[in-house]
């Protein structure tokens, strides 16, 4: 067999390693992966760049044709209410106006270089070494993603750290710029703390929270009581194939690793797991959701996370207080720093759909989503590479009618629920 030895440079390289680059990001290897749609291929969703499946929790924007550092707008057109006109009555001129609100999106250029070596330029074609770099930058990139998604999602950064976290903390002087978009706290009508048996409006709970308050099974049952009851609920999630969806709304949970261990020590085990079972039936095809560790529980698909947002006793962390919820102005909360020893503060995440936006530019450099560079030098025998990508996130948020006639800013798309979790 002929081996293909692709010249320095190359436009083949340029284009088939880009591509290669983004299909493994969307691909990726997470619960969040899944969360994203495909590209709709109606002529209405064309005419609106592009835009993946907006009944799924994280909607792509791909087709935008910007460089970095353009800014891309959404806009929600809010629910028409009020009392009908009835009888004969006149008409004209009493139309209910529509009403907008509307976020912006930036967009900027990450880049990450791999030095993929070659002492051994025999035994390894320049060929190899782009594969030896793919693979680095293929295993990089959905992890730099997933972690800005849950950033975004859960308005927090959170202190766990590791060797495979990407994203710094958010003390860190380059958070902000890495993030692209500002991470928002959660808007006090998206927050909620377990307390005890109940679940309370807002973060300030945090600050009297103690080793008691886990996430049970109940609050579960809270939460969609609380779906029911609100004005101006989260939108349920509409995957792919599911002909359950008009008739069995659905949300999802990403829970943190312990919040999901401690599901399972309920003593509804069964039920909870037989119960997303039951749901998975109703797809043309098993949904990628339902292959890892899951349940369900009141309509509320529970999805285990690899990745947690924690926060240890002592700790600040931004939130919006009752009094700033028609501003969403955020204040600084302290965690409760006589918690047990040995306990945290991890947040789970409610979903709906569109609660995030994805917006993805070109790169110069390959005119996709995501680019790749190469360097030789040493005499041609070693190969340093850049993989490049031209994207920005923003959990969307918008002010919102909360019933009666003002206008609150509300996370559209997600609700934020802080437990105790044994570590």
């Amino acid at each position: 067999m002929a081996e293909t030895n692709v010249a320095s440079g190359s436009s083949l390289a340029v284009k088939h390693y880009s591509a290669a680059l983004f299909a493994n990001t969307l691909k990726g290897s997470t619960a969040i992966d899944s969360l994203v749609g495909p590209v709709e291929p109606s002529v209405a969703m064309q005419k609106i760049a592009g835009q993946t499946n907006p009944g799924m929790p994280i909607v792509r924007i791909d087709n935008l044709m910007k460089s970095a550092g353009d800014v891309v707008s959404l806009d929600l057109v809010d629910t028409v209410g009020g009392e009908p006109l009835m009888g004969d009555v006149n008409r004209e001129g009493r139309g209910s106006a529509l009403s907008f609100s509307s976020m912006e999106i930036k967009i900027d250029l990450s880049s990450k270089v791999i030095d993929a070596g070659g002492s051994m330029s025999q035994q390894r074609t320049k060929h190899q070494l782009r594969e030896i770099a793919l693979a680095q930058l293929s295993g990089y990139f959905p992890r730099l993603d997933a972690q800005e998604t849950l950033v975004h999602l859960a308005g927090a950064r959170g202190s766990q750290t590791g060797s495979d976290w990407t994203v710094p903390l958010q003390s860190a002087p380059n958070f902000g710029s890495i993030m692209v978009n500002p991470v928002k706290a959660p808007t006090f009508n998206r927050h909620f703390v377990v307390n005890g048996a109940n679940l309370t409006s807002g973060g300030q709970q945090l600050g009297s929270i103690v080793s008691t308050d886990a996430l049970r099974v109940s609050h579960l049952d809270l939460l969609r009581k609380r779906l029911d009851d609100m004005d101006q609920p989260l939108q349920s999630v509409k995957l792919a194939g599911d002909r359950a969806a008009q008739t069995s709304k659905m949300w999802v949970f990403l829970a943190t690793p312990n919040q999901y261990s401690l599901l399972l020590t309920e003593g509804s085990l069964r039920a909870f797991q037989q119960n997303a079972i039951n749901r998975a039936a109703y797809f043309d095809e098993r949904h990628p959701l339902f292959a890892g560790e899951v349940g369900m529980w009141n309509g509320i698909l529970v999805i285990k996370n690899e990745r947690a947002i924690r926060f240890m006793p002592g700790e600040n962390t931004k939130i919006v207080t009752a009094a700033n919820a028609a501003t969403a102005a955020e204040t600084d909360q302290a965690v409760n720093g006589a918690l047990t020893a040995g306990y945290a503060i991890e947040r789970g995440l409610l979903l709906g759909a569109q609660a995030l936006g994805v917006a993805y530019g070109k790169t110069r450099v390959s005119g996709m989503q995501f680019g790749w560079k190469e360097h030789w030098y040493n005499f041609e025998s070693n190969l340093e590479v850049m993989g490049e990508k031209v994207c920005g996130k923003a959990k969307t948020r918008f002010s919102i009618d909360d019933g009666t006639g003002f206008k609150v800013p509300t996370d559209f798309g997600v609700i934020a629920v802080d437990s105790v979790v044994p570590l």
